[in-house]
């Protein structure tokens, strides 16, 4: 909390310095909240999903508008993604290599069960964001997972667990690498 304060009044400093040299500033970014981080941008390949694109899509979309501190973004076409999305016959999993990557696994067997594919979608995605499965658990926690039972459609995070992807995400400074219009994927 306190860097940030610092780096807010650092950068008033600098715009003010630069105003009387005869320069001009730009703005700085209007914080959200007390942040004035930009999300960390994560992108995601969903080619190889076959018939659970859509329901890809509508989870991520659901993960947008639930945190601020990460955004996910369909991959550019060529580009390297953070989270790849594979469709398969077996159980729906993810296995992450780092925070914010890995691999998800749509797996027909719980669709053929009679589970929600955007609630699976969401889900998986909650598990790249950081998030672990919360068994047994209510329809209202997205992370409860197939304990929810098949007619659990629910596919939104909580309080708590959007709570903790913005803590798992806003606390890290973004390069500039990741901001809007310029996402670099490094190894």
């Amino acid at each position: 909390m306190h860097s940030r304060v610092l780096i807010r009044v650092l950068v008033a400093a600098l715009a003010a310095a630069f105003a009387l040299v005869g320069g001009q500033a730009a703005a700085a970014p209007a914080p959200v909240g007390d942040r004035a981080l930009a999300p960390r941008v994560l992108t995601y390949d969903a080619s190889a999903s076959a018939e659970f694109r859509a329901a890809v899509d509508r989870g991520a979309a659901i993960w947008n508008q639930s945190v601020e501190s990460v955004e996910l973004r369909p991959a550019r076409a060529g580009q390297r993604a953070d989270i790849r999305i594979l469709a398969d016959n077996g159980w729906p999993r993810a296995m992450t290599t780092a925070l914010g990557r890995g691999v998800v696994y749509m797996g027909r067997q719980a669709v053929d069960q009679g589970y929600d594919t955007v609630r699976i979608s969401a889900h998986e995605l909650g598990h790249i964001l950081g998030l672990p499965d919360r068994k047994p658990g209510p329809c209202s926690s997205l992370m409860s997972g197939s304990s929810a039972g098949t007619a659990c459609t629910n596919p939104y995070p909580n309080a708590a667990e959007k709570a903790e992807v913005e803590d798992n995400f806003g606390g890290a400074l973004v390069r500039p690498a990741e901001l809007p219009h310029k996402v670099m994927i490094t190894d």
